[in-house]
């Protein structure tokens, strides 16, 4: 009898732990490294995405090319506009609608005179399209790409991934795509009506 009486907190708590971490979110990063390339994966809501894409932007050297699709968070947007002001040549490409709604930070982007380009162009065949992509290539080295847009509710709210990939290999082939869509992109102007 009194085995039993002890036993059962005991057994309440293990089945807890386990219930637990099958069912809980996986929190942080995890990093792997395939064929001696670094992939570190991110999570959210709240699983440090955000921290780690200003991390990387803080450690850029020569250049930052963006492809965004909405870009809305302040603290993501400051770490560009940062590493700008530091001598990093930064470039974005923004899908039209985006680029022109309240909360996007084009507007301060644009105002802090890094270039950015919107997608689609009217007269191709690509009117009809989004610029939906999601990655950033920094100093030929590594990108930045997923399903998580840099907003806050990507953050905060949205069940989203991030990957930082280390490969100059990688990077490249990222690259040359970014240089083509920025080669096509009209230039962003802010639109008189959308309140900026």
């Amino acid at each position: 009898m009194r085995l039993k009486f002890y036993l059962t907190p005991i057994l309440i708590v293990i089945f807890s732990i386990f219930i637990f971490s099958c069912s809980s979110k996986p929190s942080g990063a995890k990093t792997i490294n395939i064929d001696n390339t670094q992939v570190s994966v991110y999570f959210s809501p709240n699983g440090g995405a955000s921290d780690a894409i200003i991390r990387e932007i803080d450690h850029a050297h020569s250049f930052i090319d963006i492809a965004m699709y909405a870009f809305t968070s302040r603290p993501i947007g400051q770490a560009v506009i940062d590493a700008y002001k530091r001598g990093v040549k930064v470039r974005l490409v923004m899908d039209v609608r985006e680029a022109n709604t309240r909360y996007s930070r084009s507007r301060f982007f644009y105002r802090a005179g890094i270039p950015i380009k919107t997608l689609p162009v009217e007269e191709t065949r690509f009117v009809r399209g989004l610029m939906h992509n999601k990655f950033a290539v920094i100093d030929g080295k590594e990108v930045i790409t997923g399903s998580y847009n840099w907003t806050a509710s990507a953050e905060k709210l949205n069940y989203e991934n991030l990957l930082i990939i280390k490969s100059q290999k990688l990077a490249d082939i990222y690259e040359k795509y970014f240089n083509w869509m920025f080669s096509i992109g009209n230039n962003f102007k802010p639109k008189e009506d959308s309140g900026y």
